[in-house]
């Protein structure tokens, strides 16, 4: 897939090709969301090839997230409709939301500390 400037795909492999603005009925369909898309191409996505280090230093820059301070991330992993679809469709991450937002709230709380490594 190529993510495309807008983050919605490129040419024939628009997002929306097969990503549909509801999730479908059946097994191994792609999840569907009114607003599917993928960051900007001038935004690699987060986690991409980072260590722990590395992914903090990223979301402690406004440049990077686009947020001009912590509590707009909180804001965003709290309540953005696509974040929170990642939680109850599919492979799910190995924890709930609440505890995830939880776990940015602690670490930003903390000072945002960066990892070691």
């Amino acid at each position: 897939m190529k993510r495309g400037p807008d983050g919605k795909g490129l040419y024939a492999l628009k997002c929306s090709n097969c990503h549909q603005s509801v999730d479908l009925e059946g097994e191994h369909l792609p999840p569907g969301h009114p607003n599917w898309h993928l960051p900007t191409a001038a935004r690699p996505m987060v986690f991409q090839g980072k260590s722990p280090r590395q992914l903090a230093m990223s979301f402690k820059d406004p440049k990077f997230t686009g947020f001009k301070s912590l509590d707009q991330l909180i804001e965003h992993v709290e309540h953005d409709k696509l974040v929170l679809h990642s939680f109850t469709y599919g492979t799910r991450p190995p924890l709930t939301h609440d505890d995830f937002v939880a776990k940015v709230k602690e670490w930003i709380h903390k000072g945002a500390a960066l990892p070691d490594k």
